[in-house]
């Protein structure tokens, strides 16, 4: 599959690129997919959640009422979760929700996310490009000069590039990662995703193994 390649100002610089098959046309794993969605989500949760339950209440031990000749149940402890102000049954506790998938599985799941998107015309090659400083106004030039200003987007970078993450950090339609930081559910998280030449060849050599 070959790509036209653009600059920053959105023209066609002439050139294409080969994208491989085996990273970018490849059928959809949904079940794969899932699953790796799944997880990303899943370690975003801090599980630092709690609620006291009727040991951890402060209150008095002793026994409320008679155990019989009430009419009414017998309660042995004002603490108790059937009452107001006892301790909650059965309530959250901190837990870990991360759970683990083998490699070749988010490999796959990956795969099937470009594969997606590219399938949907919804890949851009441009070429490398880098600020002199930090600077948002030219971050959005060059959305406006891709007509991705109302579009939510993922640029993937060959490297880490300090002045192009922080310019584009204040921006909530717009993620910026290298080439290793590539997910599956950034990429299917947004309309367009943009690709530097630079980064084509790592993202390939990670998912072509």
């Amino acid at each position: 599959m070959k790509v036209a390649v653009l600059d920053i100002t959105g023209k066609d610089t002439g050139r294409k690129v080969e994208l491989s098959n085996e990273v970018f046309a490849i059928e959809p794993n949904d079940h794969a997919i899932y699953l790796d969605v799944k997880q990303y989500l899943a370690n975003q949760r801090q599980g630092t959640h709690k609620a006291k339950e009727r040991a951890e209440i402060a209150g008095s031990t002793r026994k409320i009422k008679k155990q019989k000749g009430t009419g009414t149940a017998r309660a042995g402890s004002i603490k108790s979760g059937v009452f107001r102000g006892g301790g909650r049954m059965f309530g959250p506790r901190p837990r870990s929700y991360s759970f683990k998938l083998n490699k070749n599985l988010k490999r796959l799941a990956r795969k099937s996310a470009l594969s997606i998107q590219a399938k949907d015309s919804n890949l851009v090659v441009i070429e490398d490009f880098d600020f002199e400083s930090p600077k948002t106004k030219e971050f959005i030039n060059v959305l406006k000069a891709l007509d991705l200003e109302t579009t939510k987007s993922l640029f993937v970078l060959g490297e880490e590039n300090a002045n192009v993450y922080l310019s584009s950090r204040n921006l909530k339609g717009t993620k910026v990662v290298n080439a290793t930081g590539v997910n599956t559910y950034s990429v299917l998280n947004a309309n367009k995703v943009i690709i530097s030449e630079s980064s084509l060849e790592g993202i390939q050599s990670n998912l072509s193994k």
